[in-house]
């Protein structure tokens, strides 16, 4: 065979290879979320008939619960997401599969949901953030629900389906694995090999090979250990891996993964994860127990009692099943098949002073001879490994290591570690050394909590240090009016260095500016953060020439920058735990790196909590919600309403407070002075009557009609967003379903029509009466 025909031989015979299923290609456990709130779902034993199982969820925060009725056939398998919830029926002949859809937070409206399947029975079930994707028949045929524009070549089978945010990977009969979407920090990058199972968290993937060796990549993918491990199952969350082992034990990467104490030595049966969230089955008595969230430190425990995987018949059960759940299956002849993978032999109780040692030694030993060996090895190179993790941005991770200075020049104070973050306290010695004692010739900007400086590390690596200014000292002639302001400014200041301390330290998201290190020294506060190369959205969009490279030269780019830091927000809103209101969203707090990916940045406004920001309203005029200033109400919708003038800032091109085109020129004719202008009141009447050409930024070379549509579209939300009431304006999670439908459609994928304005008003409309 001639050896460039061999690759295509291979792929062929990889994709017609007959892959074989896994039994436990179903799960009776989902985590959903919403806004700010976890839901755990399960199946759980029903209350009003024996032996039969309810589809019920709990909120992780209050504990509340709501059953999900069936109309006949009671649920096999849950699935679940952000914003939604389905649940699977099939009949006990198995010839066929109903799906049932509930969106989330208007779910009270379809009681039974919306059935978005009805057809052959399904072998696997799998759910990411936003889409919901199974296995179909014999054939194994991967299909996706609402998610049009996905593309798996025809002919494709799958054994396994794992589901991201933004991709779906699938495991082929030959043992490869093969990854579709738009994460092109996932797809395209599977490593070779032949693998036995395959998971997905929000941005990463995970394999198993035949061996034992777990491969994982994309953002957030762990640092994992090399060894060979005998994994039964895998759990992916945002920035969290798991896996349960064959002795039923879980261990996890990730901080705040690893499961509390008291549970570290119990034994699972299943595990589950979804954003920062981990839940799993215990053996001992199918309770279901969750940690990862906050929410869940008080109590562990969400349900006593849960079906711990789907009934089949026990003859179908080539490893036997598990203890006593013949008696929770509907038929006597049904079962709940157990793990092949699964070697559950009681494990020893621990002994305090030698077993819980050797156990710990065991589990954990080479990953502590890893730290410890980092600390004394990492002093003198931690600035080379930022170095290196800013130039391989490529590789997806968005972990960053500590920021410290060789220690042959200037010893850092690492002790001052912030609860764990990975950033280290950096002396003002060596922040005074790399930036010629804060000099003009350093500086290239400011920020509500001071000046910002950029700097080259010894490594070659730049980096963005923002520098409160430093109090002046209290003069024996000054009045107490000027000594109350000094006051305040100093408390002003301190807020700000705490703010962005505390919230950086617990987030991580690839649209979120990463802090490095920070100074808190003689009456210093600095924040060493990533530098942005290609500085802010504002100056790109207001100062600098629209031309190529710049993004801003072509719509669909525009509409890419948008949807990342809509992303951003996002996170904050509705991932951090707890939720963050930035209160100072525009477009000089939205940065861009080397390769024009949007973050967000500049937290020194930022709350946790409605009731923590004071009497005074904090934020920019122009973007600043009305309702906010008005009347103190605030809520996440507040950033909401400054992003939307956001997106009408990228829309038109034109800032938030400006001077129009005839005042301008009134103004150069000596006719009067020009009188500011917002863009909201300026862009939102023309988008509103469906002339968004009016407003189109000119600067942009002429739109095809697709990305008219499109631009069209995002008016629409941009207007949505707002909205004077914030009750009428979407969430951040709608505004992000809609800015990647309208990415898609600028790029003329499966046709103009997902970009349709008056299809964006109604989508808003049911979603803001269902609330």
């Amino acid at each position: 065979m001639s050896p460039w025909l061999l690759p295509i031989f291979l792929h062929i015979l990889c994709l017609s290879t007959t892959p074989s299923v896994l039994s436990s290609a179903f799960s009776t456990v989902a985590i959903a979320h919403f806004s700010d709130v976890t839901l755990v779902c399960a199946l759980v034993p029903s209350l009003i008939a024996d032996r039969r199982h309810e589809l019920n969820c709990t909120s992780a925060s209050n504990r509340r619960q709501r059953t999900y009725p069936t109309r006949r056939m009671a649920y096999s398998a849950v699935a679940a997401g952000d914003g939604f919830l389905c649940g699977l029926t099939v009949p006990p002949d198995g010839s066929y599969a109903t799906m049932r859809w509930w969106e989330f937070p208007g779910h009270g409206s379809e009681r039974y949901g919306k059935r978005v399947y009805r057809g052959p029975a399904l072998t696997a079930l799998a759910s990411g953030d936003a889409h919901v994707c199974g296995l179909i028949g014999g054939a194994h045929r991967p299909q996706c629900w609402r998610w049009t524009e996905l593309a798996i070549p025809a002919g494709m089978k799958f054994s396994e389906i794992a589901v991201g945010r933004d991709f779906v990977c699938g495991l082929l009969g030959c043992g490869a694995i093969r990854c579709f979407g738009t994460d092109a920090a996932v797809v395209g990058k599977e490593p070779t090999g032949n693998f036995s199972m395959v998971a997905a968290g929000t941005w990463h993937v995970c394999g198993v090979s035949d061996s034992g060796k777990l491969s994982c990549w994309g953002a957030g993918a762990p640092e994992w250990d090399p060894t060979p491990l005998d994994i039964a199952s895998m759990a992916l969350g945002e920035n969290k891996t798991c896996v349960l082992r064959s002795n039923g034990t879980v261990l996890c990467w990730g901080k705040g993964s690893q499961p509390p104490d008291h549970l570290a030595r119990e034994q699972f049966i299943v595990i589950q994860a979804k954003g920062d969230a981990i839940c799993g089955v215990r053996l001992i008595d199918y309770s279901l127990v969750c940690w990862g969230n906050e929410l869940f430190r008080r109590n562990h425990t969400v349900y006593d009692r849960v079906l711990p995987g789907t009934c089949s018949p026990i003859a179908s059960c080539g490893c036997g099943v598990l203890p006593g759940s013949g008696i929770m299956c509907p038929s006597d002849d049904e079962g709940i098949c157990q793990s092949c993978k699964l070697q559950l032999s009681p494990i020893p109780p621990s002994n305090p002073s030698s077993s819980q040692q050797a156990s710990s030694n065991s589990n954990r030993g080479r990953v502590l001879l890893m730290v410890l060996g980092s600390v004394g090895f990492g002093l003198g190179l931690c600035t080379m490994l930022v170095c290196l993790a800013f130039k391989n941005r490529n590789n997806g991770r968005r972990r960053r290591p500590p920021l410290a200075p060789p220690s042959s020049q200037v010893e850092p104070t690492l002790g001052g570690r912030l609860d764990g973050a990975n950033m280290a306290e950096v002396s003002i010695q060596f922040l005074l050394k790399v930036t010629d004692n804060f000099s003009e010739a350093h500086k290239i900007g400011s920020g509500s909590f001071g000046a910002v400086y950029r700097a080259t590390l010894p490594g070659g690596c730049d980096v963005a240090i923002k520098r409160a200014e430093v109090p002046a000292a209290a003069a024996p002639s000054m009045s107490r009016r000027n000594e109350q302001q000094r006051l305040r400014d100093v408390e002003q200041r301190e807020r700000a260095f705490g703010s962005e301390l505390a919230l950086l330290s617990r987030i991580n998201h690839k649209n979120l500016v990463r802090l490095l290190g920070f100074c808190r020294e003689r009456g210093e506060r600095v924040l060493v953060y990533e530098h942005m190369a290609n500085g802010t959205l504002h100056d790109n969009l207001h100062r600098k020439p629209i031309a190529p490279p710049s993004p801003l030269s072509s719509w669909p780019a525009r509409l890419r920058l948008a949807l990342d830091a809509a992303r951003g927000i996002e996170y904050l809103h509705a991932y951090a735990v707890p939720a963050i209101i930035h209160r100072d969203i525009k477009s000089s707090n939205i940065l861009l790196d080397e390769e024009w990916t949007a973050k967000v940045a500049d937290f020194g406004l930022s709350v946790t909590s409605p009731n923590d920001e004071g009497s005074v309203a904090a934020g920019t005029v122009g973007y600043m919600d009305p309702e906010y200033y008005r009347l103190r109400r605030l809520t996440e919708k507040s950033d909401v309403y400054s992003f939307g003038v956001v997106l009408l800032e990228l829309v038109t091109g034109c800032k938030a407070i400006h001077r129009s085109e005839e005042a301008e020129g009134a103004e150069e004719e000596g006719e009067g002075s020009a009188t500011p202008q917002n863009v909201v009141e300026m862009a939102v009447p023309w988008i509103e009557a469906e002339d968004i050409g009016r407003v189109m930024d000119r600067r942009v070379a002429p739109a095809s009609a697709e990305e008219v549509a499109a631009v069209a579209y995002v008016g629409y939300v941009a207007a949505e967003c707002v909205r004077a009431v914030g009750c009428d304006r979407p969430t951040m999670g709608e505004v992000v379903g809609a800015l990647q439908r309208a990415v898609a459609a600028c790029g003329g994928e499966n046709g103009p029509d997902r970009a349709d304005p008056s299809q964006a008003r109604r989508q808003l409309s049911r979603a803001h009466n269902s609330m």
